[in-house]
């Protein structure tokens, strides 16, 4: 077999992987939760902020999710992963290199 063909089938596996662990459709975008809101980009930017304390929590605690799901969609997603990022360090956290004298 050849080398490309191999490799070729193992992109293809690891494309059916991934795409298993897609995430499905939030049926809940846009609807009010018990008190009539609807969380956005600010309570994305929150939520993604508290996310690794909230993370913890959730596993002890089955009424605590790290997620909204009563969500805008895409702009309390985006928050979300601004809020991480800045918790995490984003891109400022990468390897930086030292100047060798």
């Amino acid at each position: 077999m050849k080398k490309s063909a191999i490799m070729v089938f193992f992109a293809t596996l690891a494309i059916i992987l991934l795409a298993g662990c897609a995430p499905g459709m939030n049926n809940m975008v846009d609807t009010p939760d018990s008190d009539g809101e609807v969380a956005g980009f600010w309570m994305g930017l929150w939520h993604g902020a508290a996310s690794p304390v909230m993370f913890v929590i959730s596993l002890f605690n089955d009424q605590v999710e790290v997620f909204e799901v009563h969500n805008n969609g895409g702009w309390y997603s985006f928050g979300f992963l601004m809020g991480a990022s800045i918790i995490f360090g984003g891109s400022a956290c990468g390897k930086r290199r030292r100047k060798r004298s």
